[in-house]
């Protein structure tokens, strides 16, 4: 299987996001670059954009129908948090979406990070009790989507009684939409099996993520890495514009960011945070660098090389079982360009030489 890629629109506009404080950043971006991203996302073999969630941005639903509209090709993936919004509402949501684009959303499963931004929309579950609610959550969804019967649903979380949704899910292969869930937690791990078709998390050096990823492969969910990306040329190049990158970030983004991070119950970030304060080294592997999570956040931990080598890196992954790359970059209409271009051919080229090679021992020992 060939590895798929997808991209985030969470800093279209924006380009150091991260290097600003929460109180600085805004949803009033400019819809003209957000399309013109998309469409050249199209280009670029892309298959979806991430559509983040976040009281900062814009909301990823009737964002992601206005760019639906001006694009072709394109999925959006829409982050979801279940404790803002009502199961079956949500559905009825998707499915409109889903009809009015020929079936080009799919989602993101998210329980929050922060526990006083999820405040501002009423959510004061902690950690674990909000997987627990998500669990019912895309219980009732699945049941919905499904659409053979009336739901009944009576839980901790939620109580549906004779729910339907008479607007399906309109595609042209599936009945509902592809599901991806984010998170580097048990919690996460165990829901995604249960619920997700690809679980997302951050990226470690492949030895050290290779049981983890086993053990979720075995179930039939696919791994997927979101990780950032700095390709050139060379590696000099790739290291010249890292170093670069935190220049301009600056050191008071380090003080915004330690500031977020201590109001954080994510895993992942905590996790992240802890790699790039208490490493030995920057570097967990040639490639994979987190230098730049102190100034701009757990999500700029980042492939960074020659186009060569990035390439190299994500068959190193593909070969653990990760499947999915969810990708950003600096800035990212500029990246994902690069990647398009430089990188993406020699991942495909690498592909073909591994399935020939294993093609020939099949072969041989027939």
């Amino acid at each position: 299987m060939s590895l798929r890629f997808h991209w985030s629109l969470s800093r279209v506009g924006d380009n150091l996001r991260g290097a600003k404080p929460m109180a600085e950043q805004t949803g009033l971006l400019s819809f003209d670059a957000q399309v013109e991203f998309c469409r050249r996302a199209e280009e670029c073999g892309i298959e979806s954009v991430l559509m983040a969630f976040s009281f900062t941005r814009p909301d990823p639903v009737l964002l992601s129908m206005a760019l639906g509209m001006k694009t072709h090709s394109l999925k959006y993936m829409i982050a979801i948090r279940s404790g803002v919004i009502s199961p079956t509402l949500f559905v009825q949501q998707i499915n409109t979406i889903a009809a009015l684009t020929n079936g080009r959303v799919c989602l993101n499963i998210v329980t929050g990070h922060t526990p006083h931004e999820l405040g501002y929309y009423g959510d004061f579950l902690p950690h674990d009790e909000r997987y627990a609610r998500m669990d019912e959550f895309l219980s009732i969804c699945r049941d919905l989507w499904r659409g053979d019967a009336e739901v009944n649903f009576s839980g901790k979380y939620y109580r549906i009684e004779g729910a339907k949704v008479n607007l399906p899910f309109v595609a042209p292969d599936r009945k509902s939409p592809e599901i991806f869930l984010g998170g580097n937690s048990e919690q996460a791990d165990q829901l995604a099996i249960k619920h997700a078709d690809c679980h997302w998390r951050f990226p470690s050096a492949p030895e050290k993520l290779k049981p983890r990823v086993s053990s979720i492969i075995a179930t039939g969910t696919e791994v997927g890495l979101l990780v950032s990306m700095i390709a050139r040329p060379t590696r000099e190049e790739a290291l010249q514009d890292a170093a670069a990158l935190i220049g301009k970030a600056g050191t008071k983004a380090k003080e915004f960011q330690r500031q977020a991070l201590s109001k954080s119950d994510s895993v992942g970030i905590k996790t992240n945070f802890w790699l790039a304060e208490n490493g030995e080294s920057d570097w967990l592997t040639p490639c994979l660098w987190t230098g730049a999570i102190p100034y701009l956040g757990a999500p700029a931990i980042a492939l960074v090389g020659s186009h060569d080598e990035i390439a190299a890196a994500m068959l190193e992954y593909k070969a653990i079982g990760v499947s999915q790359f969810l990708l950003m970059g600096w800035p990212d209409l500029e990246e994902m360009t690069i990647f398009s271009r430089e990188v993406l051919p020699r991942v495909r080229a690498m592909e073909s030489q591994a399935n020939l090679s294993d093609e020939v021992f099949l072969r041989k020992i027939s």
